[in-house]
């Protein structure tokens, strides 16, 4: 069988990484990134300061940053979630490679990451050598421990632009190959035998402009540019208002307190504009991609995934317009930002079965064929044709019940 808790501590990781995205959003959105101004405690404290004496020497020892306890329990209620998923994808990464040393470092040949031999172990029929695939939770723990760093480097240099991106990006990141690993271990969605070349380059395209527009998406935050535009489809009143993309998109240098932005009007409109027309960009590409998994999808799966796609692309607009229209309020906001991570998750798990074939996967305990263990057990071998040599792989599909 699988290990059904690794599987499961996945998907916990995986739904606790979408929160810790919208919470980060929230924290952002309600202007509290500042709302402690050091890392990672909070006023030197691991909790934000209660008492009359705890505050006045907060207050003495950052006076530019008097102690706001709602602004602050906000960031620090983001930093104990985000905590909280990093140690979840250490256990990950530890669980794997442990899993890895466990069931040997056999180098696997066609059968990846499950190699069954005729004569794997010793030359006795019907051993399995399983290999726990390590790459997914070593990227994630590299990728959580960068995320650590741009979540200091947020705090320290004041909000800087870049870094906030950055950070933004790296919680996405996150929050897919998350995703990726929880398909890999369930062995979800393998249909990269039927897929055509069309849903694949269509996958990849998908995949490419949906990070880039979620890029813009995070400048426009960093740099509160959300404002910029009142109305919708036109801005400002014009189709093409003044706009000044030069120093929209340079490098301002360290040294600011970026809350609230520093750019200028026309500048912050550029990019408003910018993301608006990636926007248009990313639903097109989405729905032609959705639209032909629908109509050339050659299984269920592939349709379905169209289906979730488009029907995410279209509440992503209307969620958007919805901003501009309703004065930029926060709960829609964050859930622009959720609906985001949304689509990201599909668009991946598109690519997923787009490009992933079947294969089987490792047991949870090392298992052998039947004439091994009865080997190892000091009994006499089970004669192949009354044991059935039965792979201690699983089938890859419900459908596969043949024995190997």
């Amino acid at each position: 069988m699988r290990c059904k808790w690794y599987l499961y501590l996945a998907m916990l990781a995986t739904l606790l990484a979408i929160g810790v995205i919208m919470l980060g959003a929230y924290v952002r959105l309600s202007q509290a990134g500042l709302g402690c101004p050091d890392w990672p405690g909070c006023y030197g404290h691991m909790s934000v300061p209660d008492t009359h004496q705890a505050v006045a020497r907060a207050d003495a020892r950052y006076a530019g940053r008097p102690v706001e306890a709602a602004r602050a329990w906000k960031e620090m209620w983001h930093r104990y979630f985000a905590g909280s998923l990093a140690l979840l994808i250490l256990l990950l990464a530890v669980a794997a490679w442990w899993r890895r040393w466990r069931d040997g470092w056999a180098r696997t040949r066609a059968a990846r990451p499950l190699e069954v031999s005729a004569g794997a172990e010793g030359g006795m029929p019907g051993a399995a050598v399983p290999v726990q695939p390590v790459l997914l939770p070593t990227l994630l723990l590299l990728t959580v421990i960068f995320q650590a760093l741009l979540g200091m480097w947020t705090v320290t240099l004041l909000l800087f632009p870049p870094v906030v991106m950055g950070h933004l990006l790296g919680g996405f990141a996150t929050f897919a190959l998350l995703v990726l690993l929880v398909l890999q271990s369930g062995n979800f969605l393998r249909a990269g035998d039927s897929a055509t070349s069309l849903m694949r380059g269509l996958a990849v395209a998908c995949l490419v402009v949906l990070i880039c527009q979620i890029a813009l998406g995070g400048w426009v935050s960093s740099n509160y540019a959300g404002i910029a535009c009142a109305d919708f489809p036109t801005c400002q009143g014009q189709w093409w208002p003044h706009m000044n993309f030069t120093a929209a998109f340079s490098w301002h240098g360290l040294g600011p307190d970026y809350q609230g932005g520093v750019l200028s009007d026309p500048a912050r409109v550029a990019i408003q504009v910018s993301h608006r027309i990636g926007a248009l960009v990313t639903f097109l590409t989405l729905i032609m991609t959705s639209l032909v998994c629908l109509m050339k999808g050659p299984r269920p799966a592939l349709k379905w995934l169209g289906a979730v796609i488009g029907g995410l692309a279209v509440c992503q607009v209307g969620i958007g317009v919805s901003i501009v229209h309703l004065g930029l309020p926060l709960a829609l906001t964050d859930a622009h930002t959720g609906m985001a991570a949304l689509l990201l998750a599909s668009v991946v798990t598109l690519n997923w079965a787009a490009w992933a074939r079947p294969v089987s996967l490792p047991s949870c305990r090392w298992q052998v064929g039947p004439a091994e263990r009865a080997a190892r057990e000091g009994r006499p071998g089970t004669p192949p044709h009354q044991a059935g040599m039965r792979s201690t792989a699983e089938p890859v599909t419900p459908d596969s019940t043949s024995s190997t």
